[in-house]
């Protein structure tokens, strides 16, 4: 699960960089704002991508979507933007916990037929 969720987040990096160029054009915000703002947002992503094996890390990405889609109403583009990496971000989760169970039976009859050594 670890790697398809960092993989989503450091996806969202890049776009709320991007997202962050989009932004300067508007009048009503500062670049200052824009790049601080942005920069927040693009250091949680990265930072995220090391707790998500964490107590509450999957709840962290999620309030983390939650945030990139309202910031639709800043760069119209975000709505669609932030609900596909929604999408990924359930689809990483999803798929990611159903590997590392296929993975953690694996191990097991691996260890089961492995006799010990001894």
């Amino acid at each position: 699960m670890r790697m398809l969720c960092a993989s989503t987040l450091i996806g969202e990096f890049f776009v709320i960089g991007f997202a962050g160029l989009v932004a300067m054009k508007s009048d009503g915000l500062s670049t200052a704002t824009v790049w601080t703002v942005c920069g927040i947002g693009m250091v949680l992503s990265v930072l995220l991508c090391g707790l998500i094996t964490r107590p509450g890390g999957v709840q962290l990405g999620w309030a983390f979507q939650i945030a990139l889609v309202l910031s639709g109403f800043f760069v119209p583009a975000m709505f669609v933007l932030g609900l596909a990496f929604g999408a990924l971000w359930w689809a990483s989760v999803h798929y990611g916990r159903k590997i590392d169970e296929a993975k953690a039976r694996w191990a097991a009859q691996e260890a089961a037929q492995t006799p010990a050594a001894g």
